[in-house]
């Protein structure tokens, strides 16, 4: 007989919110690890799953009993323990009937009674009965309620719980329902299953037409969706958001192929995706590049007759998609740059204007990057005007999520240049931490600046990103200017940016220093999979000054492994704790080592060919070598005293010019 069990727990429940599930998961995986852990209880696997009707746990490889505990437990001081005569006092005495001990138990450490006590590891089943019901009521989620004459709150009722531990129920109680070995199947198929034994769990689930793992629902899914796609020489598109969302909406995804009316094919092709991805869950079909008027939704339904579906969704995305051409065509009867007046009535930030003075800032903003870059071009200028324009339309107050792919739209609509036309769109980019960045210049300037705007007017405001808030998205923002750089290779000061950017604020702010160090920490922290965080620290002076160069020195530094350039480096740094002015003076070198070190130091030439560079400092190593074996720095007469350091304040910066090695 195996000395191991396998628990399993199914909580049957109404539907539950789809946003909550993948909470629910993880704080049910957390919850059952963290129960074993403090009962000292040894186990395998923990499988969390979970459907919109139910929650489950199979925890397998479980210890039939906790672990033992020795425990030390201290008594009373011994003089109060024991009698004059060496027998146990009333106070002794106690202490052992408390803690159910004889008095051979006892002994005597650093003057007071002591013994040691085992305390027996209680039964598996024991341990479930107690714990698993708080587990399942710790879980949280938004709009968690009381249901019916409960007290407990849940996110939506329990009708059915199932516990078992092998072959054997573990009875438990949550909120108000008791547990037994009986699930119940899809809604559509057979509503009372027996579950005999965890290890049948999942196929028997299956055969009742409900697939437990989620990841096994997600698979499916993507399948079904390609292999309909497929039969009608199509692609179907989706997103992990929208996978996430079916998966979790459905137990058994079956999908059926709709089609709608052609004529809303002359919708913005971003705007048809959206309202079927986003609003409807449904994944939108291409065919040779172009998007087909079919679409796939994933019914949760078992049976053969589909008629009604397909039905009931073409006459809810006729709906939609009637509404979206009647705020198109009111929206394009005239041109987008009309709408740049409207956005006067559009609020900012409190304090920062409204989005048309954002707008205005973003095209002074967008000037002087283009002039840093050698790129000023009045599509630039344009873009950076109409950037905001989209906010005020019909279409984007509808759909949100729209903005800048409208606005890109309705400025080809309106005849405006390529250049503003993609640079509407993408000055949005990246969309998300993964997601493109711009391509255009128009796109990258404007966005940088558009960004760098809402940066520095939450910081200015005072409501710099916390823990847990991130007012505005100003991490995002920093992270996407961070990006769009790299990726570009441009050559910006974003420093110098920031004080650009700041000064023209209706809230006046001296707060540079702040949004420079919060961009740093950005840039580390984006970085850091790629490089060692000691060497990005290293070299994270002047980093905001020019990002690929940066990078660059990165990644040479990166490969330094000279224990002598370290050394000598270090020693440098550490003897140069205050900073030093002046010129060297030849006439006070005492010393061969201090001239031969001099001349040393102005032969390295410093260039952005890092590589050459890193060389160069190793190439000197015997002379610092010399140097400090040589001449005693900090010589008894002061001038000569100051005028090594100052020598030595040269080569510091030789070396800072590459990085700080005192933090590698």
């Amino acid at each position: 007989m195996s000395d191991k069990s396998k628990y399993l727990l199914e909580v049957g429940v109404e539907e539950l919110p789809y946003k909550f599930i993948p909470s629910a998961i993880k704080q049910l995986n957390d919850g059952f690890e963290k129960f074993l852990k403090e009962n000292k209880t040894n186990y395998d696997n923990i499988e969390v799953y979970a459907t919109p009707r139910r929650l489950a746990v199979i925890v397998s490889g479980l210890d039939k009993f906790g672990k033992d505990e020795e425990k030390i437990i201290k008594g009373p001081i011994k003089k109060v323990a024991y009698n004059e005569d060496g027998t146990l006092s009333p106070a002794g005495l106690g202490f052992c009937r408390k803690n159910n001990l004889d008095e051979k138990d006892l002994y005597i450490e650093n003057d007071y009674l002591h013994a040691k006590i085992v305390i027996k590891g209680k039964p598996i089943i024991e341990l479930l009965k107690n714990g698993v019901p708080e587990i399942v009521l710790h879980l949280q989620g938004s709009h968690f309620m009381r249901w019916g004459y409960n007290d407990a709150k849940f996110s939506r009722p329990i009708r059915w719980i199932v516990s078992i531990l092998d072959n054997e129920e573990v009875k438990i109680k949550i909120i108000d329902k008791e547990s037994s070995n009986i699930s119940r199947g899809h809604r559509f198929a057979q509503q009372k299953v027996i579950i005999g034994n965890p290890d049948d769990y999942v196929e028997l689930m299956r055969n009742a037409c409900v697939i437990v793992d989620q990841n096994e629902r997600r698979e499916r899914i993507i399948e079904l969706a390609k292999k309909e796609a497929e039969k009608l020489g199509a692609t179907p598109y989706y997103t992990d958001d929208l996978l996430e969302e079916v998966t979790f909406i459905t137990e058994y995804p079956v999908p059926a192929v709709c089609e709608f009316s052609s004529e809303y094919l002359r919708l913005p092709e971003e705007l048809v995706v959206t309202v079927m991805a986003v609003h409807q869950r449904y994944f939108a079909l291409y065919k040779d590049g172009k998007l087909i008027n079919k679409f796939i939704t994933m019914t949760n339904y078992i049976g053969d007759e589909f008629k009604n579906i397909k039905d009931g969704n073409v006459r809810v995305i006729k709906a939609r998609l009637d509404d979206a051409v009647f705020f198109f065509n009111e929206d394009t009867k005239k041109p987008l740059e009309n709408y740049v007046e409207s956005l006067k009535g559009m609020t900012f930030q409190k304090g920062m204007g409204t989005m048309f003075d954002k707008a205005h800032r973003l095209v002074e903003l967008s000037k002087y990057i283009g002039g840093e870059l050698n790129q000023e071009s009045q599509t630039i200028e344009r873009t950076a005007l109409l950037s905001k324009a989209d906010l005020s339309t019909s279409l984007v107050f509808e759909f949100t999520e729209l903005q800048g792919f409208i606005g890109s739209d309705y400025a080809k609509i309106s005849g405006e240049p390529i250049g503003v036309v993609e640079g509407v769109k993408e000055h949005y980019f990246p969309l998300n931490a993964e997601s493109e960045t711009a391509k255009s210049i128009e796109g990258q300037i404007v966005g940088i600046a558009d960004k760098i705007d809402t940066i520095c007017a939450v910081f200015a405001d005072g409501k710099k990103p916390t823990g847990s808030s991130d007012p505005l998205g100003v991490r995002r923002a920093a992270l996407g200017i961070i990006r769009t750089i790299l990726d570009a290779n441009l050559k910006l000061n974003i420093s110098n940016l920031i004080q650009k950017s700041l000064s023209i604020l209706p809230i006046k702010s001296n707060c540079a220093n702040e949004i420079e160090e919060f961009f740093i920490q950005r840039l580390i922290i984006f970085l850091s999979d790629k490089y060692s965080k000691n060497v990005l620290e290293a070299c994270q002076k002047h980093a905001l000054t020019n990002l690929p160069d940066y990078i660059d020195r990165v990644e040479i530094t990166s490969t330094v492994n000279n224990e002598e350039l370290l050394e000598c480096a270090n020693r440098v740094l550490r003897i140069l704790k205050e900073p030093v002015q002046t010129s060297v003076n030849p006439l006070l070198f005492v010393e061969n080592a201090e001239k031969e070190l001099f001349e040393a130091i102005n032969k390295i030439s410093e260039t952005n060919d890092y590589k050459k560079y890193l060389g160069s400092l190793i190439s000197i190593n015997p002379v610092v070598e010399k140097f400090f074996a040589d001449v005693l720095v900090m010589d008894n007469d002061e001038k000569i005293k100051k005028n090594r350091l100052v020598l030595l304040s040269l080569l510091k910066e030789k070396y800072e010019y590459l990085a700080d090695f005192s933090k590698l």
